[in-house]
């Protein structure tokens, strides 16, 4: 049996989160955490090591270019992937990202779409 890929979520939005982690787990493909608050992150990432994160822009405390520039300074979570989610789809958002050279998806967002851009990232 393969080894399931380690995928962390972080949002603030609970219900996101769970909807997203039930169905990705019952690909049987992925094991999921999830944190609703995003200065948890650092704290997750060091201990559940996932491949890939999952990272939501708009947060109150800490947005996810912060959450990436932060994550970016610790050397055990400096490389792993980031997918960023997001809900507002205008142009200033997009060059911000492109900027920190990692992924956007569009929220809302299907989990085919979802699973897609995974497989993409960390093939």
């Amino acid at each position: 049996m393969p080894v399931k890929k380690r995928i962390a979520i972080v949002d603030d939005t609970e219900t996101f989160c769970t909807l997203v982690k039930l169905n990705l787990e019952c690909s049987g493909r992925f094991e999921v955490a999830i944190v609703t608050d995003p200065r948890e992150t650092a704290k997750m990432a060091r201990t559940f090591k996932p491949d890939l994160i999952l990272l939501d822009m708009m947060m109150p405390n800490m947005d996810g270019t912060e959450v990436a520039a932060q994550l970016k300074q610790i050397p055990e979570t400096a490389s792993i992937p980031i997918i960023f989610l997001t809900a507002i789809a205008d142009a200033q958002a997009g060059e911000e990202l492109k900027i920190s050279g990692q992924s956007t998806l569009n929220k809302p967002v299907t989990i085919s779409e979802l699973v897609h851009r995974i497989d993409q990232t960390i093939r």
